[in-house]
């Protein structure tokens, strides 16, 4: 059975010890922050800003009083004091992170502190970089019959990846993957997609601080990769695309669910007065 006094994950009850809010601060762009996240980071008093990844037009929506905590030069140690002070004086910590909060976030061990010290806490999901690249790209990233399966996931650096992890085994799918924190060593990279299976033609599209002032959007084929991104200089805050579903072509691929053919509650076959609305259902 459930402890009704232990804090959720999303926790109604008023905020009179403190809490800590966990922003998705999006891609970059200040207006893709979420109305809710904006309204966060609006009312918090304290705000943990980590300003290599989350520009600063984006902090122009926290209070004009509010306490501001740069992470990149604090530690997790740091933060985790900060969470405990919040406790004791009933402070609002907004905890903005880049994207969404779900991916490549380090959140758990934020949260497992906030659990371990009884904090309220809550978590605004925000726009991902993937979301982000694929607008800027102006398609979608699942194509019926083509790809309908999406991998996320990073090259093995500094930080190990799982045994049943491994970038050529995941590469053997063939499907549409995205490479998080992954171009530090482009040659490797190149060469694990290669090995995995994927063809040396393999449409990829390269996103640079997507949302950015600066943003670059670079689309070449995968043998290219490792001398796209060396001639482009790029070394960190990118995100890689490829796979099937950035191939394009001229024949069109119908989604099932608008086929004249395919029928639900809302789009009856053989009658469509019903769903008009003009007989009774």
């Amino acid at each position: 059975m459930t402890d009704p006094d232990r804090p959720t994950a999303v926790d109604p009850r008023p905020a009179a010890g403190g809490r800590v809010v966990f922003v998705g601060a999006g891609p970059g762009a200040a207006d893709l922050l979420t109305i809710r996240g904006a309204k966060v980071l609006g009312e918090a008093d304290v705000v943990v800003w980590p300003r290599s990844l989350v520009p600063p037009e984006v902090m122009e929506h926290a209070r004009p009083d509010a306490e501001v905590l740069t992470s990149d030069d604090h530690t997790l140690e740091d933060v985790i004091a900060l969470f405990s002070r919040a406790k004791v004086e009933g402070l609002v910590v907004c905890r903005l992170q880049s994207g969404d909060p779900s991916i490549y976030a380090t959140l758990h061990e934020q949260i497992n502190a906030c659990r371990r010290m009884d904090l309220p806490y809550e978590i605004v999901p925000g726009v991902g970089s993937l979301s982000a690249l694929a607008a800027a790209l102006g398609q979608e990233l699942t194509v019926p019959e083509v790809a309908q399966s999406l991998v996320l996931t990073r090259r093995a650096v500094r930080v190990p990846m799982p045994e049943n992890e491994q970038l050529q085994d995941l590469a053997r799918h063939g499907t549409t993957m995205a490479l998080y924190l992954s171009v530090r060593r482009p040659r490797e990279l190149q060469a694990d997609l290669l090995a995995g299976g994927y063809a040396p033609d393999a449409p990829v599209a390269i996103g640079y601080r997507v949302s950015w002032p600066d943003e670059r959007i670079i689309r070449c084929r995968l043998d290219e990769l490792a001398a796209t991104l060396k001639a482009e200089r790029i070394t960190t805050q990118a995100l890689i695309v490829l796979g099937p579903a950035l191939a394009g072509g001229e024949e069109e691929r119908r989604s099932h669910v608008y086929r004249p053919t395919y029928g639900h509650r809302y789009r009856r076959l053989g009658n469509p007065a019903a769903y008009r609305g003009d007989e009774p259902s």
